[in-house]
């Protein structure tokens, strides 16, 4: 988390603060230097949800992004067949992990093993597996009269639903179904991307993820009618690789590829890709 903050000083680039992360909002709202995103997840409990919105505007932060795209958690077979389940429990399998990430293994022994930091309390606690289904246009409403501030919904894969959450006074949509984590066969989000840009205008704010791998799909989603585009799971696997380091250098490599497909189609500015540049 915190090396994703400074991440964000260092490129004056927003990061998404996750209702489950394991540093506080307060935290990362200091460490990012305003940069920080508050990405609440609905569980069912409005008071708590109310009581989050309120601590992260006591923070500082501009902007909330409530996040639909998990109504029920998925099946994930890899999870599953790691034994990673909520709550988590140790068994064979993770020992056997432990001992082939030493490097791992041993810093958290000697930190102690990641908490939940944004719960407890009158901010309830994190169940993975509720339902997040009660999220539905009443809420939005009561959160949207709740929240002076920047809000996004996160995970509209719908015209119908990105063109009501404007008519509501959302300020941003971001096009996404979750990294594809969820329904497999739900449709394509950079598909959605392109119709929901055709729907809303080219004025409106529309951001991106899923699927992003390369600096050259960051260039694509672009092209789509994205106006920003952010990545999870490369971050994780950098953070893996090399910790803090492997971070910067793949926001390096992201930034030489982007830079790489541009030069590719005669351009020298990322805003100036438009769906002249695609072929479907």
């Amino acid at each position: 988390d915190i090396a994703l903050a400074q991440l964000g000083v260092e490129h004056d680039m927003p990061v998404g603060v996750s209702t489950a992360a394991s540093t506080s909002l307060e935290t990362m709202a200091l460490e990012s230097r305003g940069n920080a995103w508050f990405q609440l997840y609905f569980s069912g409990n409005e008071d708590a949800s109310n009581a989050l919105i309120d601590r992260a505007e006591t923070a500082g932060y501009k902007t909330l992004v409530l996040t639909v795209d998990v109504p029920e958690v998925g099946r994930r077979p890899r999870e599953l067949k790691r034994g990673f389940k909520m709550p988590f429990k140790i068994g064979p399998m993770q020992f056997i992990d432990f001992a082939l990430h030493p490097v791992w293994s041993i810093s958290s022994l000697l930190s102690g093993k990641p908490e939940l930091a944004n719960f407890g309390g009158k901010f309830g606690e994190f169940d993975r597996t509720s339902s997040r289904a009660g999220a539905d246009w009443e809420l939005l409403k009561r959160i949207r009269e709740r929240w002076q501030g920047n809000l996004v919904i996160k995970g509209v894969l719908n015209v119908d639903d990105a063109l009501k959450m404007k008519a509501l006074g959302v300020d941003a949509i971001q096009v996404s179904s979750h990294g594809g984590r969820q329904l497999e066969s739900g449709p394509a989000p950079i598909l959605c991307l392109k119709e929901i840009r055709d729907a809303v205008g080219s004025e409106f704010p529309l951001f991106f993820d899923t699927g992003i791998r390369s600096g050259e799909d960051i260039v694509k989603a672009y092209a789509m009618g994205a106006n920003f585009v952010f990545l999870g799971r490369p971050f994780s696997f950098a953070m893996a690789a090399n910790g803090r380091q492997g971070v910067f250098d793949l926001a390096k490599i992201l930034s030489d590829e982007v830079s790489i497909t541009l030069a590719q189609l005669g351009l020298t500015d990322i805003n100036k890709v438009s769906q002249d540049h695609i072929s479907i």
